[in-house]
């Protein structure tokens, strides 16, 4: 790839901008200045740098994120700050998409991709990816196993719909670990609603197979190892 491709598409500088900085002499790669921009590199191998700035490039990137909350899973927010603006900068700079978001309030997993196929296999009904929630009510729950009793409640429209049979992990008193397929506005909440109960904190722990890595702070993330991939890929 060209070196202003690199730079441009990672919103480093403009190709302009970035003929000018190699004619200063303050673009190197592996250590060399180039003063030839349209030079080719490969940037997963070649060490390339604007001035004593590391250029880091992916050509494909999958973050994990334990989000916080008070944060909205969305690139742009009047009202509230986003999930994007927690990113490190260097991760910011890629386009970057959301499957899994959650609601202001909750906290846990949400995978931020590049790969578009691989959000579209996470979050499309059809193929059925369970999202597992650890629950806190605001009392003990004496009848979890009502919630795989068919029930009506409401999607982010405010139309009706009857969710999937949940599957129930555990419950001690006031806290239960269920999983569920669709992930419908606020609808974790809606179900415990329906039987009663008020969720007063809720986090996400796993996305199929993948599950959120304890040691990542609220806010925090990682970038996900092939492995990783694949167990969302498999789940």
């Amino acid at each position: 790839m060209r070196i202003d491709k690199v730079l441009s598409n990672l919103k480093y500088c403009s190709r302009k901008e970035a003929k000018k900085f190699a004619k200063e002499g303050l673009i190197t790669v592996n250590g060399e200045v180039v003063k030839d921009v349209s030079k080719h590199i490969d940037p997963t191998k070649d060490a390339l740098k604007i001035g004593h700035q590391t250029i880091t490039y992916y050509e494909s990137l999958t973050l994990m994120m334990n989000k916080r909350k008070g944060v909205v899973s969305a690139n742009h927010d009047d009202l509230h700050p986003t999930v994007f603006e927690d990113l490190p900068i260097d991760y910011q700079r890629f386009d970057l998409n959301i499957a899994g978001r959650l609601d202001i309030d909750t906290e846990g997993l949400i995978i931020l991709s590049t790969d578009g196929k691989l959000i579209h296999d996470i979050i499309s009904p059809s193929k059925s990816v369970y999202k597992t929630y650890e629950v806190y009510t605001d009392k003990v729950v004496d009848n979890i196993e009502k919630l795989k009793d068919p029930m009506s409640i409401e999607d982010g429209k405010g139309i009706l719909y009857t969710p999937s049979t949940p599957k129930i992990l555990s419950q001690n008193k006031q806290q239960s670990i269920i999983q569920i397929k669709e992930g419908k506005f606020h609808q974790v909440k809606r179900m415990y609603a329906y039987l009663g109960y008020e969720v007063i904190a809720l986090k996400r722990i796993a996305i199929g197979n993948l599950s959120l890595d304890e040691t990542l702070n609220p806010g925090m993330v990682k970038v996900l190892e092939k492995e990783d991939i694949e167990a969302l890929k498999n789940s």
